[in-house]
C-alpha cells in the first residue's frame, strides 16, 4: 500500500492532470475567463477535498474512474470559493498559495465570472463525466449532495455567518456552527458522494465515515486558526495574523492558544475513534487526520 505522501503526490498529481485537461477541452470564446479558471483551479493547494474522495471511495472498492467526475466537482467548487472569498468585498487577500490572488492576478471582474463559471462547470461535470452503467442513477444524488454543502446550508451560509460574525463577539457554539458549514459541510461532501457511488455500504458506516468528515473539518479550522497565530507568511502562503487583523472570531481568540491546541488534539481523538469499528482498511484516512493537525501551512 502506498504512503501517505505518496498517496497525496498521486492524487494531486492525478486530479491537477483531470483539470487542466478538462479546462483544455473547453470552447476558447473568453480566453480571459478561461485563463482565470485554469489558474484559480492549478496555483497549488492541498488538494483535501479529492483525496478525502477518493481514499475513501477506494477504500470501499470503488474504481478510481468512477470518482473522478466527483473530485473534478468538488475542486471546482472549492476553487470558485477561494476566488470569492479573497475578493475585496469579502476578505480582501492579495496571496493565495503564496501566489497572486485571482483578482489581483486578472481583474476583480474576471475573478468573479471565473468564480460563477467555476461553480457552474462542477455541476455540469456531475452530470455529464464518464460513469459506469450501473452508477448512472447516482448522479442526482450526487448533486443534491454538493448543491447542498456548497449552497446556503453549508458553505454559502457559513461565510455569510463569518462576514456578520466579523469584529463582534459570538459564543463558541456559534463559531462551530460557522466553521462546520463553511468547511465542514464540503468535506462531509467528499465523503458522502464517494459513499454514493458505494451501493452496499450501510447506513452506520455512511454515518460513522460522515462523522469522521465533520470532525476533521473542525480540526482543520482549528489548526487554521492555530497556525494564524504561530506560523509564519513564507509557509502560510497567505498574510501571517490576518485573521487577527480582520477581527474575525478564532479558537486561539476565544480559548487562548494552549486550549485551541488542547481542542486540536481532542478532535483528533475523536476522529480516530469514528473511523475504528469500520470492517477496512482504514490506515490513509487515519494518516490523513494525523496529517490535519501537523500541518504548517
Amino acid at each position: 500500500m502506498k504512503t501517505f505522501q505518496q498517496y497525496q503526490q498521486d492524487i494531486s498529481e492525478h486530479i491537477n492532470g483531470l483539470l487542466k485537461s478538462h479546462i483544455a477541452s473547453l470552447p476558447d470564446h473568453a480566453p480571459r475567463l478561461k485563463a482565470a479558471m485554469e489558474y484559480a483551479l492549478l496555483i497549488g493547494g492541498k488538494r483535501l477535498r479529492p483525496f478525502l474522495l477518493y481514499a475513501t471511495g477506494e477504500m470501499l472498492g470503488v474504481k478510481r474512474e468512477n470518482l473522478d467526475g466527483a473530485a473534478m466537482a468538488v475542486e471546482c467548487i472549492h476553487a470558485y470559493s477561494l476566488i470569492h472569498d479573497d475578493l475585496p468585498a469579502m476578505d480582501d487577500d492579495d496571496l493565495r498559495r503564496g501566489h497572486p490572488t485571482c483578482h489581483i492576478a486578472f481583474d476583480e471582474a474576471s475573478a468573479i465570472l471565473a468564480g460563477d463559471a467555476l461553480q457552474t462547470e462542477a455541476y455540469r461535470i456531475l452530470l455529464t463525466y464518464p460513469l459506469a452503467p450501473s452508477l448512472q442513477s447516482k448522479r442526482v444524488d450526487l448533486l443534491r449532495q454538493l448543491t447542498e454543502a456548497a449552497g446556503y446550508q453549508g458553505m454559502c451560509g457559513g461565510q455569510a455567518i463569518d462576514l456578520a460574525a466579523t469584529g463582534k463577539q459570538i459564543s463558541l457554539p456559534e463559531l462551530q456552527q460557522l466553521h462546520e458549514k463553511k468547511t465542514g459541510a464540503m468535506l462531509i461532501a467528499s465523503v458522502t458522494m464517494a459513499c454514493t457511488l458505494c451501493p452496499s455500504l450501510s447506513d452506520e458506516e455512511k454515518a460513522r465515515l460522515a462523522d469522521f468528515a465533520a470532525i476533521i473539518g473542525l480540526a482543520f479550522q482549528v489548526q487554521d486558526d492555530i497556525l494564524d497565530v504561530i506560523g509564519d507568511t513564507q509557509t502560510l502562503g497567505k498574510p501571517q495574523g490576518s485573521d487577527q487583523a480582520q477581527e474575525k472570531s478564532t479558537y486561539p481568540a476565544m480559548m487562548g492558544l494552549q486550549g485551541a491546541q488542547d481542542y486540536l488534539h481532542s478532535l483528533h481523538l475523536q476522529a480516530l475513534q469514528a473511523l475504528q469499528p469500520l470492517p477496512y482498511n482504514t490506515e490513509l484516512l487515519v494518516s490523513l487526520a494525523d496529517y490535519i493537525i501537523q500541518r504548517n501551512h
